[in-house]
């Protein structure tokens, strides 16, 4: 996949390359720190300080941390046989991942590490959703950050696109004859202001896009891809592959954390 082409709710298989790292830090709260071998530090950043070193989240003893229970990289070998000095092998095997939040940075971001990222891609691996998180207030975000193009050589697979013949802002009217406005394929606006209940009717008229009346072809593409199945279906369809579901509160934020 290209960089800017993810969108929240994609199911999407990501792996990365195990890779030798040499361990700085045994197993301490539930994280195992290493020395990162993907990044550079970043000697013109005014505001973050990186020392070259990541934090993994691992499972330790007791009740699993949100941020662990996230965590898409794995060691080999496992954490509990690693030591301080040891020589290890880092990455992503094969995983399903669900995109919660895209964000694009323009300037890139200042992280301490280079290259800056330019875009981050919140996910969440199979069978967590954001209600998993319901009393983590220390936590912030929508998942598992990803920046795609940061120097990490992920691969990603594109399982399933909900929606994917709708942009964000486009307005259909359903069969019911209710208009709506698409901000996602969660995030259905009714316009009579009625509650959106099962979500829209299909098959879905294509109304306007970007503000103005749609093309032919754009019109042609919405006809065809809500002809047969429904919203329904489309969320269950999401829901088997994810495990998760796509309603829910507020979900949060878990990711390798930069040290120093």
């Amino acid at each position: 996949m290209h960089e800017e082409d993810f969108r929240v709710g994609d199911v999407l298989s990501v792996a990365c390359p195990f890779t030798p790292v040499r361990v700085e830090q045994g197993v301490t709260w539930d994280h195992l720190s290493v020395r990162w071998p993907w990044w550079r530090i970043d000697t013109d950043s005014d505001f973050v300080h990186w020392n070259g070193i990541v934090a993994l989240g691992v499972a330790g003893g007791g009740r699993v941390a949100p941020e662990v229970e996230a965590e898409l990289f794995r060691t080999d070998p496992p954490p509990e046989h690693l030591r301080a000095g040891d020589i290890c092998r880092i990455g992503v095997p094969p995983t399903l991942v669900h995109v919660t939040a895209v964000e694009r940075h323009d300037p890139p971001l200042e992280t301490g590490w280079l290259p800056r990222p330019r875009l981050t891609v919140s996910v969440l691996r199979r069978g967590l959703s954001y209600r998993e998180f319901p009393d983590e207030s220390h936590l912030d975000g929508t998942g598992y950050e990803i920046h795609p193009g940061d120097g990490i050589p992920f691969t990603f697979e594109l399982l399933m696109r909900p929606y994917s013949f709708l942009r964000a802002g486009d307005e259909v009217a359903d069969s019911a004859g209710r208009a709506w406005r698409f901000d996602g394929p969660w995030d259905w606006t009714a316009f009579d202001g009625a509650p959106t209940g099962a979500g829209p009717e299909w098959p879905l008229v294509l109304l306007t896009r970007a503000g103005a009346p749609c093309s032919v072809a754009d019109a042609e593409a919405v006809a065809t891809g809500t002809a047969t199945g429904s919203h329904q279906k489309t969320v269950r369809h999401w829901m088997s592959l994810t495990e998760a579901s796509p309603l829910g509160g507020t979900s949060r934020s878990a990711a390798a954390k930069p040290k120093g």
